[in-house]
């Protein structure tokens, strides 16, 4: 059984038809990113796998249940870091675990953990208005880890980063998810970002999303994000895709392969 599966999903808002007839398997500790266009449904089909939309046309499993609000088993990480601003980098970073009752000694020692391994330790009782955008979206993604459910939906988590900030946390994503190898699904504008992170890169097409390609990325791995951008293989998939990327703005017909 696969850890994701979306048959046949179609959604509509109104007379707008955003995506449709789109399919997906993902396997368990598979990272998957999803690229296209803006508006052509990316986020909504994070929306729907956490159960934040109404699942209307289709069907979607996750860990063989449908999806809910509050799934316990599911991971979900903003654009945004949404750190509370009344709360400590630590309070922050242990909020999941204090939202599923999990008893204060054990979620601050948890996420102290996470935050060391973020490079926030020195930085637990500093509040989010004294940390740089970066730190802040160090410590929203060990909030994200501290959760320990084995799905994590990562909605362009480092686009608004400057571009070293950006390669840092990618390779701290990496180094995280070696560790574990959760379920990911990962949304991107980032063509780059998403070769050098993904085991498979899903490229849908402009409103109504389509899926226009679903490419393997077979790099080796462990990977650094910065050693690939010498990669001639890195650039060779990346060329691949962006074929794919500018024919699915166009309207082209899918190409599953």
């Amino acid at each position: 059984m696969a850890a994701i599966e979306i048959e046949r999903l179609t959604v509509r808002f109104g007379d707008v038809l955003a995506v449709d007839d789109v399919s997906i398997q993902i396997e368990e500790g598979e990272f998957v990113s999803i690229v296209g266009p803006s508006g052509c449904g990316k986020t909504t089909l994070l929306n729907l796998l956490t159960g934040l939309l109404p699942l209307e046309s289709g069907g979607i499993s996750i860990l063989g249940k449908r999806p809910f609000a509050g799934n316990p088993e599911v991971a979900y990480m903003l654009a945004r870091d949404s750190l509370l601003p009344w709360r400590s980098t630590l309070a922050n970073a242990s909020y999941g675990l204090e939202i599923r009752g999990v008893a204060k000694e054990l979620r601050e020692a948890k996420a102290r953990q996470l935050l060391a391994r973020v490079g926030l330790a020195d930085f637990e009782r500093h509040w989010p208005k004294q940390l740089s955008h970066g730190m802040r979206q160090r410590a929203a993604l060990a909030r994200t880890f501290c959760l320990d459910s084995p799905v994590m939906l990562m909605d362009e988590p480092f686009g608004a980063l400057d571009a070293q900030t950006k390669l840092q946390l990618e390779d701290l994503l990496l180094e995280l998810w070696n560790a574990e190898r959760r379920t990911v699904v990962f949304i991107t504008h980032d063509l780059g970002e998403a070769v050098a992170l993904s085991d498979r890169v899903i490229v849908m097409s402009a409103r109504p999303g389509r899926i226009v390609k679903q490419m393997p990325i077979d790099l080796p791995r462990p990977r650094s994000v910065r050693a690939l951008q010498k990669s001639h293989e890195f650039h060779d998939i990346y060329s691949d895709l962006w074929e794919a990327l500018e024919a699915g703005m166009k309207g082209a017909p899918a190409m599953i392969e």
